[in-house]
This record gives structure tokens, sequence and C-alpha cells, in this order.
């Protein structure tokens, strides 16, 4: 139950990070177009705003997919109670920072609503209102790490290993060729 529940929760914000994504698109092509014409369009902020949000949603459902970078020339090479090792104390040092993170862009986002302060450019809103993709995501990072954790306190694979696309030198060679195209047979016949 609580394992669906996260794994819906993760790529909720994945898609909602893919949203914004999308936002930053509209927000530009509508300030292109402002330019052409008469009528000005300031989305230099709101794009910004959408970034933030894009990259701080995003990290928990790719945490979950492998896309983070990781140190792995190290650890591969650990005997299996050695790595499991490593790798909780990889995810605790994670949860830590994570949640120290979290903590503490929370209690600003409250401080900021608290004080009602606004944004400062052409379209005047509550500045936290931005501020809590921000602040969803890196509490959904901090439960992703501590998720991660337990995972690998029971022995399972971590999803970021599970799911994580294969690292340049475990791919093989691209092709015969040591990842050149390889040359036909009859190309040097003649």
């Amino acid at each position: 139950m609580i394992r669906i529940l996260l794994d819906k929760i993760y790529l909720l914000c994945g898609y909602l990070s893919g949203t914004f994504l999308v936002a930053i698109l509209v927000a530009i092509f509508a300030q292109v177009v402002g330019r052409w014409l008469p009528f000005a369009v300031d989305m230099v902020e709101i794009s910004g705003f959408c970034l933030a949000a894009t990259t701080f949603l995003g990290l928990a459902y790719s945490l979950g997919h492998g896309a983070h970078i990781r140190i792995n020339l190290l650890i591969r090479h650990f005997s299996s109670p050695v790595r499991k090792l490593v790798e909780l104390w990889c995810c605790t040092v994670g949860a830590v920072a994570a949640g120290y993170l979290a903590y503490n862009v929370v209690v600003f986002n409250i401080q900021t609503f608290m004080l009602g302060n606004k944004t400062l450019g052409l379209v005047v809103f509550g500045i936290w209102i931005p501020q809590l993709g921000f602040s969803i995501g890196t509490v959904v990072l901090t439960i992703a790490f501590v998720d991660e954790f337990v995972r690998v306190l029971h022995g399972r694979v971590p999803r970021y290993e599970e799911n994580a696309t294969p690292e340049l030198g475990e791919m093989g060679p691209l092709s015969e060729g040591g990842g050149r195209p390889a040359a036909s047979p009859a190309a040097g016949s003649n």
C-alpha cells in the first residue's frame, strides 16, 4: 500500500516537473509573440519560477530512475556486505542533506507567506506560490532517500540501481570498430 502511494507521488512529481518545463516553453513563446504584436509580455520571472519547480519537483522521480550522478567506479568493486554499508551511508547522507534543505525551505516558504511578500516583476503575486515547488520537491526528495535507505536495509536492490541505464563502460563497444561504424567487406577489396 505504502509502496504504491510512494511510487504515485514520485510519478506525480515527475509529471509536474514536465508540466513546468512545458510552461517555460509556453512563457518564452508568449514573450516572443508579444514582441511581434503591439504588447509587451514579461515572462522572464515566470520562466525562472517554472525552472525552479521543474528542477526540484523532478529530483525524487529522477533519483528513482537512476538519473542522478553517482560514483560507481568504487562502489561496484566492493563485496556485497561492504557495498550494502556504503549504499546505506550514501542514502543516509542524502536523506540528512535533503531533510535539512527541506526543513529550511519549508520554514522560509511559510515565512514568505506570513509576511505577504510579492514578486517584483510586471505580474505581481505572492512569492510563496512559486516557492511551493521548491518546498514540495525537497520534501519528496527526502522521502525518496529514506525510501531507498529502507530498501537497501531490507536487502533489496535500490530503485536508482534497478532502473538505471547502463554506464558507458558497461554497455560494451558501440560496434566492432571500437565505436566507429564497421567498414563493409566490399570497401577494401578493389
